[in-house]
């Protein structure tokens, strides 16, 4: 059998994730202290009790989903005797890719930790000096999203930035040709068109000053050469061949789309036969359905979920 972890990115945090795991699990909650003492503020308290006004904001759920995923792998980790679960590949959507690194042992968890909470600094700060938007779009093929973007955008950015899974496509670009996009997709045929609740237009040339500051962080981390465990990379579907192509690719992404949808059919084609999605939702279980409804994912977002692993195991 072939194993992949997968780990999602910002959107996927929620009040009180966390807290049923590091109650159950002194590992889990060992991490939340940890992730509390490399940043100096109380992360632990945000993700168990909120408020969500402030786990929401990129500068903070960026490290807090960090924290969560983390958390729920090193439980998987000390209770892997029972549950014989060790991936070969690991992946990660957007920001959950620092996850996947983590988990494959490229990053420790300082430096990732690290890494995630000035990747989220540097685009709120690109966000607030670009005025950007994102709208997730339903229902269409990439031909039309591409064709609604010209017809929206007129002369202004907006182009298809992340490749979720067919029939789901988000587009960025500036706040009023999201706007339009918006207003236009009905007639395009789109089922629904939804502007995100994000700071500004991620994965574009508008967050080209943040992929900058992120370069800067990445070329004094400490990055492993890949070696038994593989990460695939969101922008291009391939395969991290060392370190040097990992700190491409991170800063890269920033500016770049996100092709899950590739990735998780490479992953399928290649003969992959367990995906787990380890993190605080079930965004990504929820797109795979719509990828390949016969591939198998088990969702460990709970203390719960991970019980019934073990003992199912």
């Amino acid at each position: 059998m072939t194993t992949a972890f997968l780990f999602p990115g910002q959107g996927a945090q929620v009040v009180g994730m966390g807290a049923d795991v590091a109650a159950g699990y002194p590992v889990a909650a060992a991490l939340f202290e940890e992730a509390n003492r490399i940043l100096g503020l109380d992360l632990r308290k945000v993700c168990f009790e909120g408020p969500a006004e402030a786990l929401n904001t990129t500068t903070m759920s960026q490290p807090a989903i960090f924290t969560m995923s983390a958390a729920l792998l090193e439980v998987i980790r000390t209770e892997s005797a029972a549950s014989g679960i060790r991936p070969q590949i690991t992946a990660g959507l957007s920001m959950g890719e620092y996850t996947a690194l983590y988990a494959a042992g490229l990053v420790s968890f300082e430096d990732g930790l690290q890494l995630v909470r000035k990747r989220g600094e540097a685009m709120q700060a690109a966000a607030d000096a670009t005025q950007g938007a994102m709208v997730s779009i339903m229902g269409l093929d990439e031909e039309k999203v591409r064709l609604l973007c010209r017809e929206a955008g007129q002369g202004e950015l907006l182009e298809p930035v992340n490749f979720n899974c067919p029939g789901q496509i988000v587009v960025s670009g500036t706040v009023p040709a999201c706007q339009r996009a918006v207003e236009l997709a009905p007639q395009h045929g789109a089922l629904k068109a939804i502007r995100l609740e994000v700071a500004g237009a991620f994965h574009t040339s508008m967050m080209a000053s943040a992929a900058e500051a992120l370069r800067r962080a990445l070329s004094v981390c400490r990055i492993a050469e890949p070696d038994n465990v593989k990460t695939l990379a969101n922008t291009d579907a391939q395969y991290y061949a060392s370190a040097a192509a990992v700190v491409e690719g991170l800063a890269k992404q920033l500016t770049s789309p996100i092709l899950w949808a590739r990735c998780m059919q490479r992953l399928i084609d290649e003969g992959v036969d367990r995906f787990y999605e380890i993190g605080p939702s079930r965004v990504l279980t929820g797109l795979m359905k719509r990828i390949d409804r016969k591939a198998k994912v088990v969702n460990l977002s709970t203390a719960d979920s991970i019980k019934a692993l073990i003992e199912g195991a």
